[in-house]
């Protein structure tokens, strides 16, 4: 019979930074009105201006997506009657994907403009067009603390190394992408976006043979 070698199992975790180079915008269009036709609309031609207003910035059309929209009654309670329609509200979700950080600022104060008081803005996320570079750095990271981490402990136990016998790449929650920084420069003008550095993560479990 031959004996099962002795092995040790590590995982490491790295991280790479870089200045990202696509910002993703989310913004919601919200109409209540009297009747459903009219809510529905209205929520339609404040989307349609929007997106004219995303064109005319040099916003491509594959950058525009609506990615929701729903048309629902609102009801209240009242004594004696029950549940009774008050109105309707139509919305719409855009998702906008700008690759000219320099503009975003006035990218979004346009949409904004555009869609008036129906606009919500849900947030935006920074991050890369092709994260393959900098995935791999975080990736090399990974491995080279899994490996620090096993040779240190193959020291203390009087061993070393040997070759590996299995990789696997860990899945699990990712590392938060930072939002832009936000600053109000006055009441009249429109939020700055700092693009700044987003990070990118990566974690390996290695299992090495030990010798000796």
């Amino acid at each position: 019979m031959t004996e099962n070698p002795r092995t040790i199992s590590v995982t490491g975790s790295g991280s790479a930074e870089a200045a990202p180079d696509l910002l993703t915008l989310s913004i919601g269009v919200e109409c209540r009105r009297d009747d459903v036709g009219t809510a529905y609309g209205d929520a339609g031609r404040s989307s349609a201006a929007i997106t004219a207003a995303l064109r005319g910035h040099g916003v491509a059309d594959p950058d525009i997506t609506t990615s929701g929209l729903n048309v629902r009654a609102e009801v209240n309670w009242q004594e004696g009657r029950g549940q009774v329609v008050s109105g309707y509200l139509a919305s719409s979700m855009l998702s906008i994907r700008i690759t000219d950080l320099r503009a975003a600022s006035e990218v979004i104060a346009a949409a904004v403009a555009a869609g008036g008081n129906e606009v919500r803005l849900n947030g935006l996320e920074l991050g890369f067009a092709d994260a393959a570079a900098v995935t791999a750095r975080a990736r090399e990271a990974a491995w080279q603390d899994a490996l620090t981490t096993a040779g240190h402990f193959a020291s203390l136990a009087g061993a070393s190394l040997g070759k590996v016998v299995s990789i696997e790449q860990q899945s699990g929650h990712p590392a938060p992408i930072p939002l832009a920084k936000m600053q109000r420069a006055a009441a009249v003008e429109s939020l700055t976006v700092e693009a700044g550095e987003s990070s990118v993560s990566s974690t390996v479990g290695v299992v090495w043979e030990l010798l000796g």
